[in-house]
């Protein structure tokens, strides 16, 4: 007969309390011992092991994430890169890479092999409306088969006198404050510009920003929805941290990208309904043959345009700053530009190409401050494969990072220094690995608006060396040190203009 322990139960209850209480007890240690076990397998016997980096990046991707939520990852990783080398590794399951070799490797056309995959959580969406940057490999041919007429050269040809009337509009409006003695915010003036452009491009009439000196509602909500898109990026690696998102992000941002993505969805739908007959950017995919959802409409205009303007805003504003900051490049690419034209109406799509030191001025910039400075992963395939000349194992994610590959010693001279001179063959820079510089990514879904960046850009310089002596305002130094979400977030850019026409 079962005896009664000490609190009046019989030894076998007593004993099923015991094992309860034990089992109770036990279970974080064990969860703890076996997240312990994990942690050493990742930093010292996982295939990844033997490449450099922080121990705790090795033990966990909450360390990558928590950079990516404090918009301090690409930075970071780009110091890490200066002290590591050509590769390092930021999470238990990702390598990120420096070199020109590993440009092709990753993202380059591959003779005989498939391009790597983009299976990575990076690319989920938290509206699931799919875009070229998001589709998979034969989707993506179709998006880029569709909307590659609207960024042929014809079709340049055909935008330039948009364009430029635009251009003409932001002058006049940045003279009306230089007369007034007022110093302009020259992030919001270059973001007016390439938004009302993108717009009229994309749905046949601007956002009015040039013409109300002010942000388009839209065009307002989109700093705040990049930086939750980034949230949402980070939350992805971990299905149970994607659903608290709502409660991890603040709640502006949350409001502010909801608006946004219920607006893109109506100025999407309403570009496919007004049956505007243009050829655009959108056109080809508002027709019925062309197989797109509205989903995928959606998807694709937002791209378009957040991706059209906003990085080319992005290198305008840091050219600029990188000008003022630098005055002797400021004075060279002055006189270039006055040297070269006799009048504004000169100033064309075409004689632009002539200005070789204001380029240099752009590549540059797009060295020291790249618009797009998150890592776009790539998985390495079944099977493993050769990347920078090593053996990287399947199902690894691999990357790069711009802001790293661009300012690293092994491939730049000087590397944290503006010096347009490196573009233009200066023998102290003959040993500068250019191709580690790719901008607009390259091979199979390499940017489809490159030529459209590079003349909106160039031509809004020239004119604005052409029109305007720039300065700096006070306190606008240490501007290039801002956050980083997927793209900039850009604090205003004082600039003193003085009229010099």
């Amino acid at each position: 007969m079962a005896q009664p322990d000490w609190n009046g139960n019989t030894t076998l209850q007593g004993h099923g309390y015991f094992k309860l209480r034990y089992l109770v007890l036990a279970s974080p240690i064990l969860f703890f011992a076996f997240y312990a076990c994990k942690v050493i397998y990742r930093i010292y016997f996982h295939p990844l092991s033997s490449y450099p980096g922080p121990k705790l990046a090795a033990a966990t991707r909450l360390w990558y994430i928590y950079k990516l939520y404090c918009g301090e990852l690409p930075q970071t990783i780009a110091a890490l890169h200066r002290e590591y080398g050509s590769v390092l590794r930021v999470a238990p399951d990702e390598l990120t890479y420096t070199s020109s070799e590993s440009w092709k490797d990753i993202y380059g056309f591959r003779s005989g092999k498939p391009e790597m995959a983009k299976e990575s959580p990076f690319y989920k969406v938290p509206t699931n409306n799919p875009s070229i940057i998001t589709a998979e490999r034969n989707r993506h041919g179709h998006f880029r088969k569709l909307m590659s007429r609207g960024f042929s050269d014809s079709a340049l040809r055909e935008q330039e006198p948009i364009i430029q009337n635009f251009v003409t509009l932001l002058m006049k409006r940045l003279r009306e404050r230089s007369n007034r003695g007022e110093a302009v915010n020259m992030v919001s003036w270059f973001n007016f510009i390439t938004f009302d452009i993108i717009g009229d491009l994309a749905f046949g009439e601007p956002f009015g920003c040039l013409r109300d000196s002010g942000y388009h509602p839209w065009v307002k909500l989109i700093p705040e929805s990049v930086k939750f898109i980034a949230m949402a990026t980070a939350a992805n690696y971990y299905p149970t941290m994607f659903k608290l998102l709502p409660l991890i992000v603040p709640k502006s941002t949350l409001q502010k990208y909801t608006a946004h993505s219920q607006m893109t969805k109506e100025m999407a739908l309403r570009r496919k309904e007004s049956k505007l007959d243009r050829a655009d950017f959108v056109s080809n995919l508002m027709k019925p043959e062309s197989g797109i959802t509205d989903q995928e409409l959606i998807g694709n205009t937002e791209t378009l345009i957040v991706a059209g303007s906003e990085t080319t805003a992005s290198l305008l504003s840091a050219v600029t700053y990188l000008l003022c900051q630098n005055p002797a490049s400021m004075r060279k690419a002055v006189a270039e530009v006055r040297s070269s034209f006799t009048d504004l109406s000169e100033i064309t799509f075409t004689n632009i190409n002539r200005l070789e030191y204001t380029l240099a001025c752009l590549n540059e910039a797009f060295r020291l401050i790249p618009p797009a400075q998150a890592g776009l992963p790539r998985v390495v395939p079944k099977g493993g494969d050769i990347i920078d000349g090593r053996f990287v194992p399947e199902g690894t994610n691999v990357s790069i990072f711009q802001r790293a590959a661009n300012t690293t010693p092994a491939n730049f001279k000087r590397p944290m220094e503006y010096i347009p001179e490196r573009w233009l063959g200066d023998s102290e820079f003959v040993d500068d690995d250019r191709a580690a510089m790719q901008p607009f990514v390259i091979g199979p879904r390499n940017c489809l608006g490159k030529n459209l960046a590079y003349v909106e850009m160039r031509v809004i310089l020239a004119r604005l060396l052409w029109e305007f002596d720039l300065k700096l305002c006070d306190g606008m130094e240490d501007w290039d040190q801002a956050k980083v979400y997927l793209v900039m977030d850009k604090r205003p850019l004082m600039v003193k203009l003085s009229s010099v026409r």
